[in-house]
């Protein structure tokens, strides 16, 4: 028997769009350069050796390019979640219905690639007490580095999302509520709240011993600071408050250009700061930038080359993508190469290839599990009793405002 839910049935517990909004394609599209970066983040590693260049000064020069890649793609993601969620969400969804839909979303991908992973390399030389939190997406939770960081590695992202999944139609009545000119100020308090957490786990968490990464922090902190899932609640809530203020006509129109050259300058800065504001404080600005200028562009009907066929068919992709990028590249550089280093030419003709295999098995994901998987479930069922609505809630495919 399903427990009494808490939101009121079919009322939205604020004010919401008295119309459905527009579409938005370049946020598709813009996923993919998300994880596009992830990838060559992952790529660039020493330890275990998923960097492919002979040459010293190049394979530091490359690590060095991506080394704040990971920490911008998956903060862009985030912030993208509670933008899409808000924007996207209907008064006539039900709490049970969307919590439905998000699950059939990530679990049947990350489970094909948790068992990818364990039969090809991780099942030998993890214990049960790693393998099993990662499979049912609790392991960020554990602050053992050997837990939160295990199997098919980036999966840890997906326990904060099913956190967010799990308080979005809690959370979208209040921030719905929020008078529209005190927004900004909302806003600003997640910002400042992610500096903060930077700032807590810098002084009061030791920085000894140090990461199995080489990072220059400790493990306790790395798993504070970035992997903590509570902790990445501020990005997310920081997408919701945007999308309204999107929605409301109150974010400065800012050219495509002009967003796109904060970012460079956001990642230049992330480059610069100690190691812990790198995560999110020093871009998390330039990223919710870039995401209101796309929205506000596909709003406005102005074309962007990231709104394009392709770019959205890449776009739906990209949660398949992420997902097989780490088991990709450790796999094939691991075990199928043997850690073979090349020089310019060979290294980037390696990436190459190696992006377009995960890039094929991001494809087959989609294709044989994520669109089958949410056809036949994700759908309410016509005869489906419509008790406690989610209060204004209910996304849908995470980019484009359309339902699955």
């Amino acid at each position: 028997m399903t427990a009494p839910l808490t939101v009121r049935a079919g009322r939205p517990a604020g004010p919401a769009p008295s119309r459905r909004p527009a579409p938005l394609p370049s946020l598709t599209g813009l996923r993919f350069v998300a994880a596009a970066l992830v990838f060559f983040f992952h790529s660039s590693f020493f330890d275990p050796l998923t960097n492919p260049f002979a040459d010293r000064g190049q394979a530091e020069t490359f690590q060095w390019l991506f080394s704040k890649a990971g920490w911008m793609g998956v903060s862009f993601f985030f912030v993208l979640s509670g933008f899409v969620l808000t924007w996207s969400s209907r008064p006539d969804d039900t709490v049970v219905g969307f919590w439905r839909r998000r699950l059939l979303k990530i679990f049947p991908n990350h489970i094909a690639m948790w068992a990818l992973a364990m039969l090809l390399f991780a099942g030998a030389a993890t214990p049960l007490t790693s393998w099993l939190p990662n499979l049912f997406l609790v392991h960020s939770w554990f602050p053992q580095h050997d837990i939160y960081i295990s199997v098919n590695a980036p999966s840890w992202s997906l326990c904060s999302e099913l956190l967010f999944y799990l308080l979005f139609p809690f959370l979208v009545g209040p921030v719905r509520r929020i008078r529209t000119e005190r927004l900004w100020a909302w806003a600003v308090a997640a910002v400042v709240g992610m500096l903060a957490l930077a700032t807590a786990v810098t002084l009061l968490v030791p920085d000894r011993p140090r990461t199995p990464e080489g990072f220059p922090i400790s493990a306790a902190q790395f798993w504070l600071g970035y992997n903590f899932p509570p902790g990445r609640l501020f990005e997310f809530v920081l997408g919701m408050l945007l999308a309204r203020l999107v929605l409301a006509g109150r974010f400065p129109r800012v050219p495509l250009p002009a967003a796109l050259a904060l970012v460079v300058a956001g990642y230049a800065l992330a480059l610069n700061v100690p190691f812990l504001y790198g995560f999110t404080v020093a871009a998390i600005v330039p990223v919710a930038v870039l995401v209101c200028a796309v929205a506000m562009a596909d709003v406005e009907g102005r074309r962007t080359l990231l709104g394009g066929r392709a770019m959205g068919r890449l776009g739906e992709v990209s949660f398949g993508f992420y997902l097989a990028q780490y088991v990709v590249l450790y796999y094939g550089r691991v075990h199928v190469l043997h850690n073979r280093t090349y020089g310019a030419l060979g290294g980037v003709l390696e990436l190459l290839a190696l992006f377009l295999v995960t890039l094929a098995l991001g494809q087959l994901l989609l294709v044989c599990v994520e669109r089958p998987v949410m056809r036949r479930w994700a759908r309410p069922r016509a005869h489906a009793p419509r008790t406690a609505a989610v209060a204004a809630g209910g996304p849908v495919a995470e980019s484009s405002g359309r339902r699955p």
